[in-house]
């Protein structure tokens, strides 16, 4: 078995609450349990989701804005040996239908994208029309209130002050949501929310070397960031909220 390096490890931990929610959604018999989902993966950059979904069988479309993203997404896939599942097309959420045919996606990805976009209601409504009907949506945000500590945190009171209450891009990272937002931009695009869950409410605190020189560490901590996912008192502590709908 290789060794897993320290990087890779805390990008798991990172990620894996995520991962958790689509298996259960994929896995779900009667569903895509035993016919494969074609997926959409917009914002997808390199394969960091769209490799693993096709080595488990899915068909995956990556609609990526970045042409050296999609060359290493393509070369991630050779190496992986999923090449015949996954295909990657420049583009980005403006532009979604002119790669992507009305009703054509079984489930749609945007993770770390609406903090971007011009106009959130409108971007979720051009995913719901990519989507069919029953289709679902994997929704990942950056999450506003943490934002506001941890700017606090680093000394930088102005910057949290002015994050408190803003509703609209703030600066390169571009927007933050909250739950309470989102419930309601989610239904107004013709979606049902099926879940929320809070990401990395621990993980970006904890000192990485403390993962790297700690027996036992990192599966700890995986363990607790699972364990508060899907309690609701954590989500303002959050750093990202992961959003499960249906079309």
């Amino acid at each position: 078995m290789p060794i897993e390096r320290p990087s890779e490890r805390r990008h798991s931990v990172r990620t894996a609450v995520v991962w958790a929610a689509l298996r259960d959604v994929l896995d779900q018999p009667g569903t895509f349990y035993e016919q494969h989902a074609h997926v959409v993966d917009i914002g997808g950059g390199t394969g960091g989701f769209a490799v693993p979904l096709a080595e488990l069988g899915h068909q995956v479309q990556v609609v990526d804005p970045s042409p050296d993203a999609l060359a290493a997404l393509e070369r991630r896939a050779h190496e992986h040996g999923v090449a015949d599942r996954v295909t990657g097309q420049q583009g980005d959420l403006s532009t979604l239908l002119d790669v992507a045919e009305p009703g054509s996606a079984d489930v749609v990805l945007c993770h770390g994208v609406l903090e971007v976009v011009d106009d959130p209601a409108a971007a979720l409504a051009t995913i719901a029309e990519v989507l069919r009907p029953g289709g679902v949506l994997s929704l990942l945000v950056a999450q506003r209130h943490a934002a506001v500590v941890a700017r606090a945190m680093a000394g930088h009171f102005e910057q949290a002050r002015a994050m408190l209450d803003a509703t609209g891009p703030s600066g390169r990272s571009g927007r933050r949501f909250t739950a309470t937002e989102l419930e309601t931009l989610l239904p107004a695009a013709g979606f049902i929310l099926a879940s929320i869950h809070a990401v990395r409410v621990f993980s970006d605190l904890v000192p990485g070397n403390l993962l790297d020189l700690e027996p036992g560490a990192t599966a700890a901590l995986l363990e607790l960031e699972q364990a508060v996912s899907e309690r609701p008192e954590y989500a303002p502590l959050a750093a990202q909220l992961h959003l499960v709908a249906t079309r």
